[in-house]
């Protein structure tokens, strides 16, 4: 059994990684100032992790053998772009820092697809579909420009800190098990509705993840790590699109400039590609929203 800190333990995919990791036998430590942490982690911890201080002292505390870096202003517009990017850019480097001085063997930390930067209001065309780790990363708004700068912090320790592995995960957008029930998503909108109205889903380029698959891949990520090159960056999403048609046809109707690039996205192809995940870490999402949305 390992002991794993996980920081934002109380958010929407917090609580399933804490769940998950439990119930692998790890002992979970959840770091998050705000309530509904699993009562699966063994203690919670109410730190403001932006305080470099506060993060030392936590991973003092507990000495992981594992940290799973979450907390983080959630979503693009939540707050005030600077209160983002100070937010999300602070969390990472202090986990990071924290982690490598006090000798955690194995860092994890969240970022986001929104650092290829669709949407962009000046436009955007992808290089190919679908999207993988090796497209650029071109993000244009506070959100997406933090995350990217959260996983240069999380290389930066990598060269620098040998004795510990870090890697980075960008979790598509992430359905907590709540909302296929009807919960409203992180966007206000429920799944149905998303799905009812490709507009909604069509911003984020009809990706997304169920909460337990990205759970069980940061699991295997953590199990995999020792092996894998410090610094990797990995897309985890869910092997279809939240689409009720195929990408193929729907994508350029709602994304008009990857109607050049769309045509490989038959059937229930996915725009974000999971193959590396699949490959280096064996795990492939086992759940979709044709499993799991409650009509």
């Amino acid at each position: 059994m390992a002991r794993v800190l996980v920081t934002g333990s109380a958010g929407r995919l917090g609580r399933s990684v804490v769940t998950t990791l439990a119930r692998a036998g790890h002992e979970v430590i959840g770091v998050d100032p705000a309530p509904g942490t699993p009562e699966q982690a063994a203690e919670v911890l109410p730190a403001d992790l932006t305080d470099l201080g506060e993060a030392y002292a936590a991973v003092a505390r507990y000495r992981p053998d594992s940290l799973v870096h979450l907390a983080a202003i959630a979503a693009p517009f939540a707050r005030t772009d600077a209160v983002t990017f100070r937010t999300n850019t602070q969390l990472a480097f202090n986990a990071c820092q924290a982690a490598s001085a006090l000798g955690v063997p194995r860092v994890v930390i969240a970022s986001s697809p929104t650092v290829i930067g669709y949407g962009a209001p000046t436009g955007w065309t992808p290089r190919r579909l679908p999207i993988d780790e090796e497209h650029p990363a071109e993000p244009w708004h506070a959100y997406g420009l933090s995350k990217l700068v959260a996983e240069q912090t999380m290389a930066a320790f990598a060269r620098a800190h040998p004795g510990t592995r870090f890697a980075a995960v960008r979790p598509c957008f992430v359905v907590a098990p709540e909302e296929w029930h009807g919960a409203p998503t992180q966007s206000g909108h429920t799944i149905a509705e998303r799905l009812d109205r490709p507009e909604i889903a069509g911003v984020s380029l009809f990706n997304y993840i169920d909460a337990r698959d990205c759970a069980e891949m940061i699991a295997a990520l953590l199990d995999r790590l020792p092996g894998l090159p410090s610094g990797e960056v990995f897309f985890a999403g869910a092997a279809d699109a939240l689409a009720r048609e195929p990408l193929a046809d729907l994508l350029p109707r709602v994304v008009p400039a990857t109607a050049g690039h769309a045509a490989v996205l038959t059937g229930t192809r996915p725009a974000f590609s999971s193959a590396k995940a699949e490959r280096l870490l064996g795990w492939t999402a086992k759940r979709s929203w044709r499993t799991e949305l409650a009509i």
